[in-house]
């Protein structure tokens, strides 16, 4: 007895979705990806759609199935239209600069800090205080803003610092004389 749950996942016509046991691959027009699923989630592609089951309503496989499905409708949103995230650097001299496909932050150390572009991510800096990290995963995009923002997050005084575009910072008031 396997249960559905969840709504299936439209596939697009210039995707192509390919399942195997315990491993499903998309591929589309902006790249491929791949992802491993648990042995007891069961996924099947029928009439342009992707289907997730579980075998029982336990509180682990309805977790499972809800992460299995979100993870494969991740993958198929990422090769067709892919994922950015932004950020904004704040501070005076504050800047970042392309050096090649790698990044590099003024950020008010003695030194420049370079980072590294992975596999699947690309940055663009359309002013010196805005970053943009492109890629197809989800994660990886996340994964490699969250970095960036680590370099030198936001301090609650000056606000001060590297943050996502749409991100409050809570302001404190400081030392009153």
């Amino acid at each position: 007895m396997s249960r559905i749950g969840k709504q299936p996942i439209p596939i697009p016509d210039s995707v192509t979705v390919t399942i195997e046991p315990e491993l499903v691959r998309v591929s589309g027009p902006k790249g491929n990806l791949e992802q491993r699923v648990p042995r007891d989630i069961e996924v099947e592609q029928r009439d342009g759609e992707v289907i997730v089951r579980r075998p029982t309503d336990r509180g682990e496989h309805r977790a499972l199935h809800g992460l299995t499905r979100s993870l494969i409708f991740n993958m198929v949103q990422g090769v067709t239209q892919g994922y950015e995230k932004q950020l904004q650097i704040q501070g005076v001299g504050y800047r970042a600069a392309l050096k090649g496909k790698d990044i590099e932050l003024s950020v008010g150390f003695s030194h420049p800090v370079q980072i590294k572009a992975p596999e699947g991510i690309e940055f663009e800096v359309p002013q010196p205080t805005q970053i943009i990290v492109r890629g197809i995963d989800k994660q990886a995009v996340g994964e490699v803003a969250a970095r960036i923002r680590k370099v030198r997050p936001p301090e609650p005084y000056k606000g001060k610092g590297i943050r996502y575009q749409d991100e409050y910072v809570a302001r404190k008031v400081g030392k009153r004389a």
